[in-house]
C-alpha cells in the first residue's frame, strides 16, 4: 500500500481528509455518502478516527478496512494507547495490517469521559506517544503520523516543552505530524518555525476545519484550547443570529487561511469533515486542490 508520504510529494499541494467512526448504521450511511462524494475529489488520504478508550475501535478497524478495500481512497488509521495493554495494541495493528492498512496515526488520547481529566496509563500499556510510535515501526512497514498542538499541548508546561515533545515524537520513528485546530494562519507557522529551529525537518500538516455554523466554532475552540482571536470574532460575530452569512463568512475565513498556508509552501492541507463532504468540497474546490479530471 502507498504511504501517506508518497500521496505528499511536495509538487502541486493536495488535500486529505477526517472522517470518525459510525456509532450506528444511520450515521454509517452519512460517513459513506460523504466518502464516496469526496473520493472523486482524489484527497491524497483519509483518516478514519478512533474513540477515547477504544470505544469505536471495531467500528474504525472496519471502516478503514472497507476504505482500503472498496475505494481508490488512501486510508490511514488512528490509534490511541488509552486503557490499551501493550497487547492489545499489537493485536489492533496487526488487525489494521490483516485489512492492507499500512498509513497509522498513533496518538497517546484522552482520558475517556473527561478529556481534561488526569492521565492514568493502563498498568500493562504505554504513557507517551512516542512509545506508540516506535510499537507501530517495531511491527511493520508502517508510515506514522502523530499529532502537533499549535498553541501546545494542555498538558505540556510551555510551547517550548510542548515543542519538544513532538520532536522526540517525529525523531523516535514518526514521518510527519497533522496540526490540531487554530484560527490563524500565523500560529500554525509559527509552530512550523519552532520545529525547524530544533534542527527538525519532519513534515507538518495543518489541520482546518470548515466554519459552518457557531456549532463548529465552538468546536473549534474545544478541540485547539484556544478561545476565539479578535479577528475572527470581527469576522463571525455579525452573523451569530444569520446561519447562511455565517456560513458564508466562515467559508471565507477558512478559504483565506488555505491560500496563506499553501502561499508559504504547506504542501497539504487536511480538512476536519464531521464527515459531510459539502463545506470541504467548496473550500478545496476554491483553492484549485481539485484535479482537473475531477472538475
Amino acid at each position: 500500500m502507498t504511504s501517506v508520504v508518497e500521496r505528499l510529494p511536495g509538487g502541486s499541494p493536495v488535500f486529505s481528509v477526517e472522517f470518525f467512526a459510525p456509532r450506528d448504521a444511520a450515521d454509517e450511511a452519512v460517513l459513506w455518502r460523504a466518502i464516496r462524494e469526496l473520493e472523486a475529489l482524489d484527497p491524497a488520504f483519509v483518516s478514519i478516527t478512533y474513540g477515547a478508550g477504544g470505544s469505536s475501535r471495531d467500528l474504525t478497524i472496519r471502516t478503514t478496512g472497507r476504505v482500503a478495500q472498496e475505494t481508490t481512497l488512501l486510508p490511514m488509521a488512528h490509534l490511541t494507547a488509552v486503557d490499551h495493554s501493550v497487547a492489545e495494541l499489537r493485536n489492533v495493528i496487526g488487525w489494521y495490517a490483516a485489512v492492507g492498512v499500512r498509513n497509522i496515526l498513533a496518538v497517546r488520547g484522552d482520558p475517556p469521559g473527561d478529556p481534561h481529566g488526569e492521565w492514568v496509563p493502563h498498568p500493562e500499556g504505554l504513557t507517551y506517544a512516542e512509545e506508540l510510535v516506535r510499537l507501530c515501526r517495531e511491527l511493520g512497514d508502517f508510515c506514522v503520523g502523530v499529532a502537533a498542538f499549535p498553541y501546545g499541548h494542555p498538558r505540556s508546561a510551555d510551547l517550548d516543552a510542548d515543542t519538544e515533545y513532538l520532536v522526540r515524537k517525529l525523531r523516535a520513528g514518526a514521518d510527519f505530524a497533522i496540526a490540531q485546530l487554530f484560527f490563524e494562519p500565523e500560529d500554525f507557522l509559527r509552530l512550523r518555525d519552532r520545529v525547524a529551529a530544533r534542527g527538525c525537518d519532519a513534515l507538518l500538516l495543518p489541520g482546518l476545519m470548515p466554519l459552518t455554523t457557531t456549532r463548529t466554532l465552538a468546536k473549534t475552540v474545544e478541540l485547539s484550547g484556544a478561545p476565539v482571536p479578535p479577528s475572527v470574532a470581527r469576522r463571525l460575530d455579525p452573523y451569530a443570529d444569520d446561519p447562511a452569512g455565517f456560513r458564508a463568512a466562515g467559508i471565507d475565513l477558512v478559504t483565506e487561511m488555505g491560500e496563506r498556508l499553501l502561499a508559504e509552501g504547506v504542501p497539504s492541507l487536511h480538512f476536519y469533515t464531521f464527515n459531510r463532504s459539502k463545506a470541504t468540497r467548496e473550500i478545496v474546490g476554491r483553492l484549485g486542490l481539485v484535479p482537473a479530471r475531477s472538475v
